[in-house]
């Protein structure tokens, strides 16, 4: 067995039954049989001071006998009040009702007499035999308060008056009228009768605490409880009003979660106390049972989310209990430590704080195993059990255990044992550890290579990918010098300097059109990876790769090679730019490239791929081209095209003969005039 304790300002907090308040599990996880709970630790260490101390959807309101051998609760769904008995230790009947329960007072020493006040607007008296009688009041209620001397049951609604039901007269009395405005569904939120000299108090909505005597049914005073200048709050109301025995102390419960606590003899608060959460006080209650060195009263105060216990005179905080689920009400069990909190969960939870007061005699056993049974942690029921999709299923390869008891099925998934599951991923990827590393490693290059600082320029507004480029080349050539030991090496953009081509990069006329044919002409190949980024639209900086890089690119390297007359090439050793660094094995890309183009074509030969254009124009015996140079020096290359079949005298194949002449350096004519073109059929350029 054990006990979940809480150690809230070094005091102990015992959760004595409702540890886990609602708890949403799968079907499978409830267990239903005697031999699947001996596997369940928790099952097997529970405590339950209460049999069903519960109600299927939540409970709203709980109150002890005065004998003392009874609790009474109400709650939902389906609306329904429940009696437990003490010496039994379980739910000693329930009995269901119309409609949810607001407040209800117990008339008898015991359960037979109990009045509830319901929500919709009925007044029901239960006796022992089951519903005595039933009656209806204008307005929709919010507490309930009766009046042992004159039989007054006192009614709070939502308006101005309180309903006062006469049980010895069996009617309605003349109502209380209170001085609020009742537009706006202002009310009576609260009373309470003080339990030494029976004076009447009721909290409205506009901030106002009224005092009546009874005896003459008459109002003897107003109170308007007031908040510090920094606590102030236009929306103040009283949410809830709790009487001392002395007849003197009176605390009261604002909806912006402060407590005043006052002297009736005066109109101004002992103190403030905030609970910090913003939301309206529910209950109130004094405990004078406390135990301690100090053994003053301690006042118990509730909020929906939590319960803080703190003292009297000073108000300094003994101890909080925040539950899992939204607090409704809370009941002290006597002078005793024991109290049972109603809330939205479907278990009612039950606190035991031994430094607040014994245990009730009921329980008196709880003093001897509180110390036993303490454990500071519990086990969570989803420890053991792991959930997986069926597609991680089958990449597991436990795809064939579908339907066995080893899969337990729970929405789109199934239920695994954690164990068996860590097994079959060991087996299904050993080196899961492994790439986890190599994951890590990168992520970690990857955020320190992000975080570094670098260089960026300013792009000019025209031809930014030439000034980009421009940019880049310069910063390489820096680089370069830099580290040849050449500290004279001036920062300059070479062409963005020159004021001979300041218009190439202002004037929108030079813009580069990357999309004609010329351009693709003089740049037939386009780099897959640049050295750079863009920041911006305006700015670029060099990109992560390229920044201080050892690794030679292609410009670093060149291949020198001799040819030699009627034999083939023969290259010769890789020698670097760079001093000192020779037999370079690796091949730069255009050598690459002729290489692969040379391996895939066997129409190319390698002493031809060596020669000039022109060489080869020259020396191709099938076809009548010639190749001469003209008056300047330039070299003219004539193709000779032979007549097509198709077309008559003035079409494409029609011509005899036709002599196209093609100067290199740009000079026309020198050449045969008769030479004829060559025929698109006999390009021998592609067998080049």
């Amino acid at each position: 067995m054990s006990l979940q304790v809480q150690n809230a300002n070094n005091v102990k907090i015992y959760t004595v039954s409702g540890s886990k308040g609602s708890r949403s599990i799968p079907d499978w996880l409830a267990r239903r049989n005697k031999k699947a709970l001996k596997n369940d630790l928790e099952w097997r260490h529970r405590i339950e001071l209460i049999q069903d101390f519960e109600f299927p959807e939540a409970s709203l309101k709980i109150r002890t006998t005065r004998d003392g051998n009874y609790v009474l609760a109400t709650g939902v769904y389906k609306p329904q009040m429940r009696v437990y008995e003490y010496a039994e230790m379980s739910m000693k009947f329930d009995r269901h009702t119309d409609s949810e329960n607001v407040d209800f007072q117990i008339l008898s020493d015991d359960w037979t007499k109990s009045v509830h006040l319901q929500a919709d607007r009925y007044v029901e008296f239960q006796a022992q035999g089951g519903l005595h009688f039933k009656t209806r009041i204008p307005k929709f209620g919010r507490s309930l308060n009766y009046h042992y001397p004159s039989c007054d049951l006192l009614i709070t609604a939502s308006s101005n008056e309180i309903y006062r039901l006469n049980l010895e007269q069996g009617r309605f009395l003349n109502p209380l009228v209170t001085d609020i405005d009742p537009t706006g569904g202002n009310g009576v939120n609260c009373g309470e009768i003080n339990p030494a000299h029976l004076l009447y108090g009721c909290g409205t909505d506009a901030g106002t605490v009224e005092f009546w005597d009874l005896r003459v049914r008459g109002r003897v005073g107003i109170l308007a409880p007031s908040l510090p200048e920094d606590l102030h709050s236009s929306s103040l109301g009283i949410t809830s009003m709790k009487f001392r025995d002395d007849g003197l102390m009176m605390a009261v419960g604002t909806s912006t979660g402060h407590v005043l606590m006052y002297d009736l003899r005066s109109n101004v608060p002992l103190f403030v106390k905030d609970h910090q959460y913003g939301y309206p006080i529910k209950c109130l209650n004094f405990h004078e049972g406390t135990q301690g060195e100090d053994g003053r009263t301690k006042v118990v105060s509730a909020d929906c989310k939590v319960i803080k216990i703190w003292d009297r005179e000073n108000g300094n905080n003994f101890t909080s209990i925040e539950p899992a689920n939204d607090i409704n009400d809370v009941c002290v069990v006597g002078d005793s430590g024991m109290m049972f909190v109603a809330n939205e969960g479907i278990q009612m939870q039950s606190y035991y704080i031994p430094a607040l007061g014994p245990a009730p005699k009921w329980c008196s056993f709880l003093d001897n195993l509180t110390e036993e049974l303490e454990e500071n942690t519990v086990q969570n029921i989803y420890d053991d059990y792991k959930f997986i999709s069926r597609k991680e299923l089958a990449s597991l390869g436990l795809d064939h255990l579908v339907g066995s008891a080893v899969l337990k099925p729970y929405m789109h998934g199934f239920f695994i044992d954690l164990r068996l599951y860590e097994k079959a991923k060991a087996i299904a990827n050993p080196f899961a550890y492994n790439e986890y590393r190599e994951r890590e490693a990168k992520d970690k290059l990857a955020k320190e290579a992000g975080s570094r600082i670098r260089a960026t320029m300013k792009l000019p507004k025209v031809n930014k990918l030439l000034a980009a480029k421009l940019m880049m080349d310069d910063a390489k050539a820096r680089r370069k010098a830099a580290a040849a030991g050449n500290d004279a090496a001036e920062a300059t953009h070479g062409t963005l300097k020159d004021g001979r081509f300041a218009d190439l990069f202002t004037n929108p006329d030079f813009q580069v059109d990357e999309e004609t044919d010329e351009f693709k002409l003089i740049n037939p190949v386009r780099p897959t990876k640049l050295s750079y980024r863009f920041v911006d639209d305006d700015e670029v900086e060099e990109a992560s790769n390229s920044e201080g890089s050892e690794v030679d690119s292609d410009e670093d390297l060149i291949r020198v090679s001799n040819f030699k007359s009627g034999r083939d090439k023969k290259p010769e050793q890789i020698t670097s730019i760079r001093s000192g660094v020779k037999d370079r094995k690796r091949i730069p890309k255009m050598e690459a490239l002729k290489q692969r183009q040379s391996s895939s074509s066997s129409l190319v030969s390698k002493s031809q791929a060596q020669k000039s254009f022109a060489d080869r124009v020259a020396k191709d015996k099938s076809s009548t081209n010639s190749v001469s140079r003209s008056a300047t020096g330039g070299m003219e290359m004539s193709f000779r095209i032979n007549g097509g079949k198709k077309g008559g005298k003035g079409g494409r194949g029609g011509a005899k003969s036709s002599t196209s002449t093609y100067s290199r350096n740009g000079e026309g004519g020198g050449g045969p005039q008769r030479r004829e073109r060559r025929s698109a059929g006999r390009n021998t350029i592609r067998n080049l």
